[in-house]
């Protein structure tokens, strides 16, 4: 893990959509690592201005979001996001990306470890993928303020293990034959935790990741709008991390 941490990078101005939480752990973290936040867009703001830009973090509302990555790319500011519930509207978001020939990462959970975790997941999930005799469920802990249920998180393990099961789906609370079921509870001053089981008759087998606070998300943005500046086109965390 040292090596993104050891990232060559000159000091950037970051425009920050959502000023809320992350935001402000987001604005902590950049400054330490020398950056300068010249917008804080928030739900309120009217006039935004793109020039003194280099790169914008987007963590704000699940209804803003795909607008603002859209302005982002039309004033060639490359865009980190982490707003999750708006992915209904991602392909149009690289198909604009593309056409404007922007540069943009989406993610849905930006912490380092949490990354490594994805990796563990899809090779847990292909060396089960023959022991029919084990169920996989999974489960997520957040706050109460967190407003998408299953997470993010949640929905990118589930679809890592989809991708290389038998498994077809995923449901929250329901649990088919084909489906992963996910259940996701939320409880007072929870970063985030996700448990991904495989159980059997006589075992189980469970991989999980418990985040102590959110600056571990706020850090990894942070790198990603370090690597994306200068670059075109659409990523993920595992081209920052060079994972897989």
């Amino acid at each position: 893990m040292g090596l993104p941490l050891l990232l060559n990078f000159n000091s950037m101005n970051i425009g920050l959509f959502g000023y809320g939480k992350m935001g402000r752990m987001i604005e902590q973290v950049a400054l330490e690592r020398g950056h300068d936040i010249v917008a804080k867009i928030d739900i309120d703001s009217i006039e935004i201005d793109f020039s003194e830009m280099d790169v914008a973090i987007d963590f704000s509302m699940p209804t803003a979001a795909y607008e603002n990555i859209k302005q982002c790319i039309k004033n060639n500011v490359p865009i980190i996001s982490g707003t999750t519930g708006w992915l209904d509207d991602y392909d149009n978001a690289v198909t604009y990306c593309k056409e404007q020939n922007g540069a943009f990462i989406y993610a849905s959970n930006y912490s380092l470890g949490v990354n490594i975790f994805f990796e563990l997941n899809e090779y847990l999930a292909k060396m089960m993928k023959n022991m029919e005799q084990y169920k996989v469920t999974m489960e997520e802990i957040h706050h109460t303020q967190k407003l998408d249920a299953p997470s993010g998180t949640a929905i990118t393990l589930a679809e890592g293990v989809i991708g290389n099961s038998r498994y077809k789906n995923w449901s929250l609370d329901q649990c088919g034959e084909d489906d992963i079921s996910i259940t996701s509870k939320r409880l007072d001053a929870v970063a985030g935790t996700h448990i991904v089981d495989y159980e059997s008759n006589v075992d189980s087998i469970e991989i999980k990741h418990t985040a102590h606070n959110r600056e571990g998300f706020a850090l990894g943005a942070v790198i990603a709008a370090e690597w994306i500046r200068g670059k075109s086109g659409i990523f993920s965390m595992r081209d920052v991390l060079n994972l897989g």
